[in-house]
């Protein structure tokens, strides 16, 4: 069994920079803000080390053909990607619903409609890949559903009442992971009621993990979105929203069960690997949109 990696706080999450990135990309005009994002990542890929070195870790791992070169030009494109998309979620948050509906140029929602016409709610899933954020924005502009996001509280408490801020703005709630039962009882309420409830998976804390295959490595996923899904009867549905070059692609589905009979580990670890599957199908894609600024796999070496 795999032992959980340790999530802390980047440089890129921290209070000062997010503060300054929210009031500069809601003043400043567009084109400085994507240059200044362009520029600053640079520096970024630079110096802080730690989320550099722990990018190229995870690429030899997805990428093991690479060499070091051909790593770095694509963990300073993660850092660049992941720049434009913070600034996109920034600017969305502005937009009105029709120019909402212009940033994308794809859009497969037809499995979270059926789950939703099931009245049993939706688990909507997804790994650090693409912007997750502006899913918010997304779902109160271009769908009629009731969204709750679950989060753990971050460990900027900065960064954190600033993301409250924004979902809370949207109309989106939040759902603060505290006691496993006080949690699980929040979002089944929420299921019941035939919302749609969103969690990242790709990163667990404590005990509450399952290992699966992932880029030929056991990997502990969250487990809890399985188990409640088997509680409740409410189905997963992965979901993807990543940047092509027309704008925003929106993928939903395919809707992913977890069997009702036999053993329930079994079927939790069934669930969540198909799940893992298609996120490592995202990733292995479009590596540049995989955002882990951690060492998933801290045993292995470059």
């Amino acid at each position: 069994m795999t032992s959980p990696p340790q999530w802390h706080a980047t440089g890129l999450n921290n209070g000062p920079i997010v503060a300054a990135t929210y009031y500069g990309v809601s003043h400043l005009p567009a084109w400085l803000t994507y240059r200044i994002g362009h520029v600053g990542t640079w520096i970024a890929y630079h110096l802080m080390r730690q989320g550099t070195n722990a990018i190229l870790e995870n690429l030899a791992v997805m990428f093991p053909e690479l060499n070091r070169r051909e790593r770095e030009a694509l963990a300073l494109r993660t850092y660049r990607s992941y720049a434009r998309d913070v600034i996109d979620f920034i600017r969305s948050l502005r937009m009105t619903p029709d120019a909402t509906r212009r940033l994308v140029s794809r859009l497969e929602t037809s499995a979270l409609e059926q789950a939703m016409a099931e009245g049993r709610g939706a688990i909507l899933l997804s790994g650090h890949f693409g912007n997750w954020e502006i899913g918010g924005v997304l779902f109160r502009h271009l769908t009629p559903y009731a969204l709750s996001v679950v989060a753990r509280p971050e460990a900027s408490p900065a960064v954190d009442r600033l993301r409250r801020e924004m979902r809370t703005t949207l109309g989106v709630e939040t759902v603060e992971v505290r006691q496993h039962l006080d949690t699980a009882l929040r979002i089944r309420g929420r299921l019941q009621k035939n919302e749609v409830v969103a969690m990242l998976l790709d990163r667990h804390f404590g005990k509450d993990y399952v290992d699966v295959s992932f880029f030929g490595r056991q990997t502990g996923f969250l487990r809890t979105p399985a188990l409640l899904a088997a509680l409740a009867g409410a189905p997963l549905v992965p979901c993807f929203i990543y940047r092509e070059d027309d704008g925003l692609a929106v993928e939903c589905g395919p809707l992913i069960r977890v069997r009702p009979d036999g053993d329930r580990d079994t079927n939790v670890r069934e669930a969540i690997q198909a799940v893992a599957t298609l996120i490592e199908a995202h990733g292995r894609r479009y590596p540049q949109y995989w955002y882990q600024f951690y060492p998933v796999w801290p045993a292995h070496g470059t």
